[in-house]
């Protein structure tokens, strides 16, 4: 599968995924990974957090689909993985295009305004060996996802944290990587908040 991935923003990826799959119904996340892009682990790990953020989630179970895609991605980064792999019954999955493409629309003001932050900086941040941190940090994320995945709204901490660690590594910038620890630490004062 080709790399097809040029974008080094939130609103390039956007138009990748409108762009994703060869049918007019359906698009699967065989389709999205052809998108994105094999070997780019930084937008395979925004593009589950996007979905658990916009009303794609409001599906049934598609926040624990999205944890599960979220672990695959950090764990193949954590243990060193050029190229990315996916089961066959999670790259089957499929959506409705016209959901996607709401969805697209939902986050394209939200893109505009995280592309004008977005820039190289504090590079050491998105880079070996501190990549292992992040995805060390995404598994535990990816974890949480499932539980909270049965209290609405709940899962916007982790899955944000998700997005912006990816953000971080698509634009090497090293400040959203911070951010996204401060998200994680919240995650975990939202799944003690749901489990007491």
């Amino acid at each position: 599968m080709a790399d097809k991935q040029k974008s080094h923003n939130l609103n390039g990826m956007l138009d990748d995924l409108a762009d994703a799959g060869e049918t007019e119904s359906r698009v699967a996340v065989a389709d999205v990974l052809a998108t994105v892009g094999q070997r780019s682990f930084g937008p395979l790990l925004v593009v589950p957090g996007l979905v658990v953020l916009s009303p794609i989630a409001g599906i049934p179970g598609v926040g624990s689909a999205c944890g599960v895609a979220v672990l695959l991605i950090a764990g193949q980064l954590l243990i060193g993985c050029d190229n990315f792999w996916l089961p066959k019954f999670i790259r089957e999955r499929t959506v409705g295009r016209h959901r996607l493409e709401r969805s697209i629309r939902f986050l394209r003001p939200v893109a505009r305004v995280v592309d004008r932050i977005l820039r190289p900086r504090l590079r050491v941040l998105t880079r070996r060996p501190f990549t292992y941190v992040v995805a060390a940090t995404c598994v535990a994320l990816a974890l949480i996802l499932p539980v909270l995945d049965m209290v609405p709204f709940t899962s916007l901490a982790p899955a944000s944290a998700v997005t912006a660690f990816g953000l971080s590594l698509v634009a090497h910038d090293g400040l959203v990587a911070v951010l996204a620890f401060v998200l994680s630490v919240a995650s975990l004062y939202v799944v003690g908040a749901v489990i007491l």
